[in-house]
């Protein structure tokens, strides 16, 4: 049995006892995470996929420990120009070990505080983060509009103080 589970911007394709390395969650070592945010399950009887999560299925981990990942090296050079930089990056890392790939999740809990790797507010999709920056624009927009009828209303008022 396996799933394939999405977590920080990633997807991993996952079996009981597998030990991963994850963009950094809050959490600690040895804690249960669940992540809620899967993809497929694929067992005996076959795969299910979600369009795109699974509802209600969840994979419980176990933070192994928090780390920082191999010295990544970024090095830049312009030819002729004597440019060059070297610079190091170490991203941190969150190694899990997995204890559980359920279908049916409700009855699990995990240790940490909130669950962690929860779908943003709203649908499946992530509508409610397009929904609030497209309240802000029209918010901006309607700033904008309320300025422009201001600079009007001064020029107005300018022009019949100059008669």
């Amino acid at each position: 049995m396996f799933a394939v589970v999405k977590t920080g911007g990633k997807q991993y394709r996952v079996a009981k006892d597998d030990v991963i390395r994850v963009e950094k969650l809050e959490a600690e070592a040895g804690d249960t995470v669940l992540l809620n945010e899967v993809l497929m399950i694929s067992d005996e009887n076959g795969a299910q996929t979600g369009t795109p999560m699974l509802p209600g299925a969840v994979v419980e981990a176990e933070v192994v420990e928090q780390t920082r990942n191999k010295k990544i090296i970024i090095f830049k050079k312009k030819r002729r120009q004597n440019y060059r930089r070297k610079r190091g990056h170490r991203q941190h890392v969150t190694v899990l070990r997995v204890i559980d790939i359920a279908l049916d999740g409700s009855n699990k809990k995990a240790t940490t505080k909130a669950k962690v790797a929860a779908a943003p507010a709203g649908d499946a999709d992530g509508d409610a983060p397009k929904a609030a920056a497209k309240k802000a624009t029209a918010k901006k927009a309607a700033g904008k509009t309320t300025a422009k009828k201001a600079t009007a209303k001064k020029a107005a008022a300018k022009k019949s103080d100059a008669e």
